[in-house]
């Protein structure tokens, strides 16, 4: 693909094809997200398709059921050492093929990795008498990508100089008399036309053919009927060269030789593939950095781990270590997989991942992740998730689907992109053939005019104006522990107006602690009523369970195992412990289980007290009478009331929605500076208070831990989900708040809004640029009495645009919360 035109004909065409859902093509990424019905049309149907109108689908690869090793192996001194070998790991259970090639000094086995190991192979090697180092067994489907698109960007290169080297004579010689520069005899067109033009044809076919994929991808799609930018330069370059052609065949019939010299085209043709190649050039070395970010993620991760085995310390590549392998994490080291503390403490630098700038200690049982820093002790640990699985490459995968995805508002782009070439070829013939019949001008000058107008028009500037700034954007997000899920996620954030915060985990740290028990009968003292309840409450999952039992455990009580456990969610537990029943929850799910229902549960003020000052209170039952009051805090976040101030500075209102009870919302709620409460409300009833916010006309954010509020976060504008693990949040939020740091919301909200700006900046440039550029070209300014735009500047002007549209986006790059 080489401009919007394209992009935006290959979503059309099979977007138009039955069993084709959606299409939706990435100009900067170079990439297609496809939805389609299996059983109506295939993907290599799909592929072929794309073929016929000139582009390559490379299909996603399977990931193989049997894995490829390459070693690079030294010892070896005859055929007899290459053989040993072959046999030998071919003898190994889970081995398929081996394969040993002496002259290369290398060899490469098949094998199946649920029954063999990597570092098995080439421990084996060694016992063999031989070494053994592991070969990248080629690079995935990023870095290939990388790797072609470098190799492309040193063609170009390459190319790229030749045809400036050949340009610059040519220019020289070409307006060299009219620039007072003196030219040789045998190149004077007055003296020497036939020299003078030969010259010219000499210099300008090799700059041609350094430019032929111009004319390779531009006239077939002519041909085909869907012409692109490559088409407006293949046209307008070609016309200036045949023309030229023609008159060099006069001049060497001796037909009014000396007019004709001074009527060629060539240097147009010639300078205006040289500077279209440069503009492409520096567009492409621009797109290049969109990536920066997935690049300096991906080198997180170290190449080699210290693995433990059999008390020996050995280093191992990063592809041999497994989960389940002991690993020591050196003080300076990275850490290489997701993994656990056995035995050590550190303080571990995980901004890299988090943006979290302060270290963060780590101790036995604590998880550390792939990526981050080990500062200052020696850890052991345990690999849990390798590979793919771990946080980094997660991250990276997330942030590379963003990428490539495609915002609502390029949609006005690629409807004018898939229009745009056709009608600039006409406009520009109509151009031409009016100013010939019409304004009197001779046909060379007529060819000027149509020659300039085809190639200032820049179908790129409008295409990649929305999807560089999106790519350079998730990525600056990634780096300050914000992940965005889509192009579509970061348009609507910036058009946000309205914060709903959960209160527990997201304005509060989520570790609720016991406070307070207030006892309602003489029957228990305070340990018995803390026993009872911990042991109702060690069958839940809830945060404020925990609690409890935490608060037994640490004063050395023993929870008895409940029966008839039931959790009703919103409202409390009930259980039989110790042959009584027990219920503990809200005030109202207490009552209910009052012996008599009409009786309300005491101490009604000491709880209101309580809850006052922003905690929780469980009332527990036993046996059907009113037993104690359990008085919970979770403490508010330190950063909280200054992101709720800046988040209002920022114009949003902001809501606190919550299953807590009012005046314990409340509580909180003014410790924050948050104006309003949504209260009491049951976890499948916050998405029904989202769309009453939005009802009033509020663009709504909800923020929350992506588990009880996933129905709220789905049926808001943008869901914003907090917590330090991903696994949960990204299938729930649109944009993750990595470290669960409530500083990373106006970060968030703040990226979401520059990126818009951006793309706002990018769209209008691309869209004045070409609807003032192309009237200039067709001669507005000459009916006026001014000046007629040359068309080598016409094609200079071009490229900088595309150009200046990649670099206003990549400004985003530092961008800063």
């Amino acid at each position: 693909m080489h401009c919007a035109s394209c992009s935006s004909r290959i979503e059309r065409v099979l977007a138009a094809m039955a069993g084709v859902e959606r299409a939706d093509v990435n100009l900067a990424a170079e990439t297609l997200e496809l939805v389609w019905h299996t059983e109506t049309v295939d993907l290599e149907t799909i592929a072929v398709r794309v073929r016929e109108l000139g582009f390559a689908l490379v299909l996603p690869q399977e990931a193989p059921v049997k894995v490829v090793v390459e070693f690079s192996l030294g010892g070896m001194h005859c055929a007899s050492c290459s053989s040993r070998i072959e046999r030998v790991l071919g003898a190994m259970a889970g081995v398929v093929s081996a394969e040993v090639n002496l002259a290369t000094e290398s060899g490469r086995f098949v094998i199946d990795p649920t029954r063999v190991r990597r570092r098995d192979l080439r421990r084996r090697i060694e016992e063999l008498g031989f070494t053994a180092s592991p070969v990248a067994a080629g690079a995935g489907e990023y870095e290939r990508r990388q790797q072609d698109q470098a190799q492309r960007l040193a063609a170009m290169r390459r190319n790229l100089i030749c045809s400036l080297a050949l340009a610059l004579p040519l220019l020289t010689l070409s307006m060299g008399e009219m620039l007072g520069l003196p030219l040789p005899t045998w190149l004077d067109p007055h003296l020497r036309p036939a020299g003078f033009a030969v010259t010219q044809l000499v210099l300008v076919v090799p700059i041609l053919w350094f430019g032929r994929h111009f004319f390779q991808s531009g006239l077939p799609a002519l041909w085909r009927r869907m012409p692109n930018m490559d088409s407006l330069v293949a046209v307008g370059t070609g016309a200036a060269f045949i023309y030229s052609l023609w008159g060099l065949g006069e001049i060497l019939a001796g037909l009014d030789a000396h007019r004709r010299a001074m009527d060629l085209y060539f240097e147009s043709a010639g300078v205006l593939i040289a500077l279209v190649s440069l503009g492409k050039y520096l567009e492409a070395r621009a797109r290049s950095r969109t990536s920066d970010a997935i690049r300096q993620l991906m080198r997180l991760a170290p190449e080699q781990a210290t693995l433990l085995e059999n008390g020996e310390q050995r280093q191992v590549p990063l592809e041999e270590v497994e989960p389940g392998d002991v690993l020591l994490l050196k003080p300076g080291e990275r850490v290489p997989v997701d993994a656990r503390v056995l035995e050590g403490s550190s303080s571990v630098d995980e901004s890299m991942l988090t943006g979290e700038s302060l270290p963060v200690a780590r101790g036995m049982g604590d998880p550390v992740t792939a990526g981050t820093l080990n500062l200052n002790g020696a850890l052991t640990v345990r690999a849990e998730r390798v590979g793919a699985d771990t946080m980094l490459a997660r991250i990276v995968e997330l942030v590379q689907r963003a990428q490539g995805s495609k915002a609502p508002i390029a949609g006005l782009a690629d409807r004018i992109s898939y229009y745009f070439v056709p009608t600039v070829m006409a406009l520009a013939l109509l151009v031409g053939l009016s100013w010939h019949f019409f304004g009197g001008v001779e046909p060379a000058l007529s060819l000027r005019y149509f020659i300039a107008v085809l190639v200032i028009a820049c179908p790129c500037a409008m295409g990649l104006a929305t999807p560089t700034s999106i790519m350079v954007a998730t990525g600056r997000g990634a780096q300050l522990g914000i992940l965005i899920r889509s192009g579509a996620a970061l348009q609507n954030a910036a058009g946000i107006d309205c914060v709903v915060c959960d209160k527990t985990g997201t304005l509060t740290h989520g570790r609720p602690e016991l406070t307070t028990i207030v006892a309602l009968t003489p029957e228990f003292d305070d340990n018995a009523l803390l026993a009872l309840a911990s042991a109702a409450e060690s069958r839940s999952e809830h945060p404020l369970a925990g609690a409890v039992v935490a608060a037994a455990r640490a004063r050395g009580l023993t929870l008895v195992e409940p029966v008839d456990f039931v959790a009703v969610p919103g409202r409390g537990i009930e259980a039989r412990v110790a042959e009584r029943h027990l219920a503990l929850g809200n005030r109202d799910f207490a009552t209910t289980h009052l012996r008599d229902p009409d009786k309300r549960f005491p101490a009604a003020d000491q709880a209101l007290a309580l809850a006052s000052q922003g905690q929780t209170v469980l009332h527990l039952t036993v046996d059907g009478t009113p037993a104690a009051l359990f008085a919970i805090a979770d403490r508010l976040k330190a950063e909280a009331p200054a992101v709720v101030q800046q988040l209002k500075q920022m114009g949003c209102e902001v809501i606190m929605l919550t299953g807590d009870n009012q005046a314990a919302a409340e509580a909180i709620a003014r410790q924050a500076g948050v104006d309003e409460v949504i209260a009491q409300v049951l976890p499948d009833g916050k998405a029904e208070r989202i769309a009453a916010i939005q009802a009033r006309g509020r663009r709504v954010a909800m923020v929350g831990d992506g588990i009880n509020d996933a129905p709220a976060l789905a049926g808001a504008d943008v869901g914003i989900a907090m917590g330090t693990g991903i696994d949960i949040a990204i299938e729930a939020g649109d944009i993750v708040i990595v470290r669960g740091n409530l500083d990373g919301l106006p970060a968030a909200l703040g990226l979401s809004r520059a990126t818009m700006r951006n793309i706002r900046q990018n769209l209008f440039w691309a869209f004045a640029y070409n609807v003032v550029a192309i009237p200039v070209a067709a001669g507005l300014l000459t009916l006026f009495g001014g000046p007629s735009l040359n068309p080598m500047l016409a094609g200079g002007a071009m490229a900088l645009s595309s150009v200046s549209v990649v670099g206003n986006a990549l400004r985003l790059r530092w961008f800063q919360p």
